[in-house]
């Protein structure tokens, strides 16, 4: 890496704080460290959730998928959207009518604080794996920029080092600090994304678009392929897609909280709606990288590039072609979309702790001034843990990696399924949900870790798109079955209608 690349590293990981800072402000209560006293602008909480979405894997693999393959891909964004459209009309107004700050809330208030603290818990876990391991990934790309310059610097110091600049802000200043970083940041990956294609552009021989699209790379719909274990086929990455975008932005204390600091329900929902928008657009930006790259390196493997792996084809690019200081712009914009998805995980996992938790297990109604200090401790103690279990890993090659990558999926299926139960099955009780919960937990389990198909005489694993869908459909049919037991609709079941929070 050349010196102004540093240079450019350098000034975003010191500014980033001192902007978050400034642009948080100060909390004064626990609403406005949690959901900015719901005064955040629609448009920027769209480019929030966009960023927290992001990963440093989406920035990475992306553009491979596409040198691999095609822009099938953007079929799950399309499922997206849809999702998206149904939780702005389905569960974004109960939370509104609520007034809840935690998605778990709504559960607690249907069902009772034993749901409410299982979901709660099992959102931890869940970002712990997933985001963890994204930590992790992020700290690879540095430390090859750092052993380049003959640093020879340990996973853990690079992943403690990012933690603290992210929670820097994320202490002080609140999901409002987070949200407009979060702004900053995106803008960040996307211009190097930008400058990249423009980059790659004029490099490219005449006659390289239409090369690719004769190689098939910008194939957008797959049709006729197994539906069960082609995670690409049509039918199953729309409406994997569109289910798992429900229970993603509408089940996830993630993004969910995001959507939760708009000023009404309807900024809500313009908010989430405009973000699978976005990210379409975006996905289909990082598509169009890869493509290029596949002209540019002539469609080489990677074996024949001479990388370990796929996934260091577009940062070998950065680094090796790109002109003195746009490569340290796209690391920073690898660091950028780290920082977005550790600051807002240590966010939503102080809030769920707080919210679904804390106050369960003390048995107090604690002063807003005390609920406002154990927010901030909590978010410091997620911090530890994250560095803590980011450290663990010391290669990619590791299966706990993939687990923490598909997680989400099949834990996914039952947060999103206890929300269907309770505004679907009127009869369905608290015991009946927990129950229903656990089983899909296991059902799913077995689904991604042993059971496979038999296509073409080979075996495959169901696509993972199918793993929420799944969750959703055992936790109804369980539950739905044990609520039979009462002859009545369950008291808890009758809610305010939904209405919007100025």
């Amino acid at each position: 890496m050349r010196a102004l690349d540093l240079a450019i590293i350098a000034i975003f990981l010191l500014a980033t704080p001192l902007l978050g800072i400034a642009l948080g402000g100060k909390q004064n209560s626990s609403s406005d460290y949690f959901v900015g006293n719901r005064q955040v602008p629609w448009w920027a909480v769209t480019f929030s959730v966009v960023a927290t979405e992001t990963s440093t894997l989406t920035v990475i693999s992306v553009p491979t998928v596409a040198y691999l393959g095609n822009v099938t891909y953007l079929q799950l964004a399309i499922g997206y959207l849809i999702g998206r459209v149904l939780v702005a009309f389905v569960l974004l107004p109960r939370y509104y009518a609520g007034d809840l700050v935690s998605a778990y809330g709504f559960l607690g208030k249907r069902f009772g604080s034993g749901l409410q603290g299982t979901a709660s818990v099992t959102f931890l876990v869940t970002r712990l794996l997933a985001d963890g391991v994204r930590l992790f990934a992020t700290a690879i790309p540095v430390k090859i920029v750092l052993e380049g310059l003959g640093l020879d610097v340990s996973y853990w110091i690079i992943i403690a080092a990012i933690a603290v600049f992210s929670v820097i802000y994320t202490y002080v200043g609140g999901i409002r600090a987070v949200i407009w970083v979060d702004v900053v940041q995106m803008g960040i990956y996307v211009l190097g994304a930008v400058a990249a294609v423009f980059v790659l552009a004029g490099r490219l021989p005449d006659g390289w678009l239409g090369a690719a699209a004769d190689e098939g790379k910008f194939q957008l719909f797959e049709f006729g392929s197994n539906i069960l274990t082609d995670q690409y086929a049509f039918i199953t990455a729309v409406v994997g897609g569109a289910l798992f975008a429900m229970a993603s932005h509408g089940a996830d204390q993630l993004m969910v909280q995001r959507l939760l600091a708009c000023r009404t329900v309807r900024d809500s929902q313009k908010a989430v709606i405009a973000s699978g928008l976005v990210v379409f657009v975006q996905f289909a930006l990082f598509l169009f990288v890869g493509a290029m790259l596949w002209s540019f390196y002539d469609g080489a493997t990677p074996d024949e590039l001479g990388l370990s792996n796929s996934d260091e084809l577009f940062p070998t690019f950065i680094v090796e072609h790109l002109p003195n200081g746009l490569a340290g712009l796209l690391i920073a914009g690898i660091l950028a979309a780290a920082m977005s998805t550790i600051s807002s995980s240590l966010n939503s996992l102080s809030t769920s702790t707080i919210s679904d938790l804390y106050q369960r297990f003390t048995k107090k109604q604690p002063s807003d001034a005390t609920v406002l200090k154990q927010a901030k401790l909590w978010t410091l103690i997620w911090a530890g843990v994250f560095v803590a279990f980011a450290s663990m890993f010391t290669s990619t090659e590791q299966p706990i990696v993939e687990v923490g990558l598909s997680i989400a999926s099949y834990t996914y299926g039952a947060l999103l399924g206890a929300f269907f139960l309770g505004i679907l099955v009127k009869r369905a009780r608290q015991a009946d949900a927990i129950v229903a919960f656990v089983c899909t937990i296991v059902v799913a389990a077995v689904f991604v870790l042993g059971v496979e198909f038999t296509v073409d005489g080979e075996q495959a694993p169901l696509a993972f798109p199918w793993y929420v869908p799944l969750g959703v459909f055992v936790t109804l049919l369980v539950g739905g079955l044990l609520s039979l037991r009462h002859r009545t609709p369950d008291p808890k079941a009758t809610e305010p209608a939904p209405q919007e929070v100025g």
